[in-house]
């Protein structure tokens, strides 16, 4: 993300990042894709479009994750004006209640919510400002 929060819009920073994450998810769905397939035992064209599902599937997701977590980021940071770990701590928890928020599963949304939210503090806080 960048420093000068100022002269970039949220939106472009999480085009920016949802472009590029969504690009990584379906290279792992590429990766993972036939794997599973050959598990599956599919052969052939059902092989084929189970990969070309995969690969979508995994690239919307982290797309849709990094999207998420990049503009609350870069929001906070606008609206707080600081620089710190709060705002990955806080935009960590919001990307994983978004994420758990499918399961309908409030024990999971909550779980979820945690975890994502204690990474992307400590890995804020750890990085060099």
């Amino acid at each position: 993300m960048e420093d000068n929060l100022d002269s970039v819009p949220c939106s472009s920073l999480a085009v920016e990042s949802s472009i590029r994450v969504s690009a990584a998810g379906a290279i792992w769905g590429l990766c993972l894709g036939p794997y599973q397939a050959n598990q599956r035992g599919l052969k052939g064209m059902d092989k084929a479009f189970f990969v070309a599902n995969a690969t979508g599937k995994f690239g919307l997701k982290c797309g849709f994750i990094a999207g998420v977590f990049s503009v609350t980021r870069c929001g906070l940071q606008k609206y707080r004006g600081q620089q710190d770990w709060v705002n990955g701590f806080i935009a960590g928890g919001i990307t994983g209640a978004a994420v758990a928020a499918g399961t309908r599963n409030w024990s999971q949304v909550i779980g979820m919510a945690g975890i994502v939210s204690v990474l992307c503090g400590a890995a804020d806080y750890v990085r060099p400002a």
